[in-house]
């Protein structure tokens, strides 16, 4: 045995220089760091909501236009990620498995709703899907209205909801053993067997993260659908304007309430997400 190995063996059972503080200081920094960005403006929400009854507090989240509202962020959210978990799925499996010219430009192209401004995003559809606009000028005659519509709202989520699909599956796509399908190939299975049972099962987990994804940010999207929707109470009015208006009315305390509630299904949203991570991280380890 060399000199060098009692040395190396001191140094192991001193344990290895640390590049960053200890963790008591990181720690602590982390906590301080969390608690004023997220803890201490979260309390404040609720503790503005507190000083309403119960009473006061329900009808503010239960009026009529409150529930519309509800109802069209939650509808057009779930519908549009419902079309993002389809289409995001071709655009993975498009930018994986085959190439074309110009792929690296329809690859970064995928990341523009991250890039764009939410308000560049809106009025961008707006003025396609207008009366006036390049498309609508020539669908409103045939009696299909977009803009101004709960309809324009679901486009407006399918657009910034896209990349959360595309990008959740992509990695998990490359990461797929392709000698599994050819096994299945040779074993005489038909391209839907081969996607419904070797494929499918691989990329469940990323592909029902990504859902999850595009449904939390759709419930909370603002700039790109305050354009397009119309805020028409009762058709067209999401509960983000509905928060904005009571603000503007002076009604901090009915804003507070309303927004508690959409805090309370974004953090059940958080925990689905992250129990979907979870999932596929148990599967990606099972398999390694």
């Amino acid at each position: 045995m060399s000199a060098a190995a009692p040395l190396a063996a001191v140094g192991g059972a001193r344990g290895a220089k640390r590049v960053l503080p200890g963790f008591g200081l990181t720690l602590g920094y982390t906590l301080f760091y969390l608690s004023v960005i997220v803890l201490i403006p979260l309390s404040a929400l609720f503790f503005k909501t507190f000083t309403l009854t119960w009473e006061q507090f329900w009808s503010a989240v239960t009026g009529p236009r409150v529930l519309a509202s509800y109802r069209l962020t939650f509808g057009a959210s779930l519908f549009a990620a419902v079309v993002n978990l389809v289409f995001g799925l071709l655009v993975a499996w498009v930018l994986v498995r085959y190439k074309f010219p110009g792929k690296k430009i329809v690859d970064a192209l995928v990341d523009l709703p991250f890039a764009l401004p939410t308000a560049v995003a809106g009025i961008s559809l707006t003025a396609l899907l207008a009366g006036n606009g390049w498309l609508g000028q020539y669908l409103e005659p045939m009696g299909i209205k977009l803009a101004f519509t709960p309809a324009g709202v679901v486009i407006a989520l399918i657009f910034i909801g896209l990349p959360f699909v595309v990008r959740t599956v992509q990695p998990v796509l490359e990461d797929a053993e392709k000698e599994l399908e050819e096994a299945a190939t040779s074993l005489g299975a038909t391209r839907f067997q081969i996607f419904y049972k070797v494929i499918l099962p691989h990329i469940l987990p990323a592909l029902m993260t990504g859902f999850a994804m595009a449904f939390a940010r759709g419930i909370g999207e603002y700039g790109s659908v305050i354009f397009i929707a119309g805020n028409m109470p009762m058709i067209s009015e999401i509960t983000p304007l509905i928060i904005i208006g009571k603000l503007e009315q002076y009604d901090y305390a009915g804003a507070t309430a309303v927004a508690v509630v959409m805090l309370f299904f974004s953090f059940v949203l958080l925990l689905v997400i992250n129990a979907l991570q979870a999932w596929q991280r148990s599967r990606t380890g099972t398999k390694s």
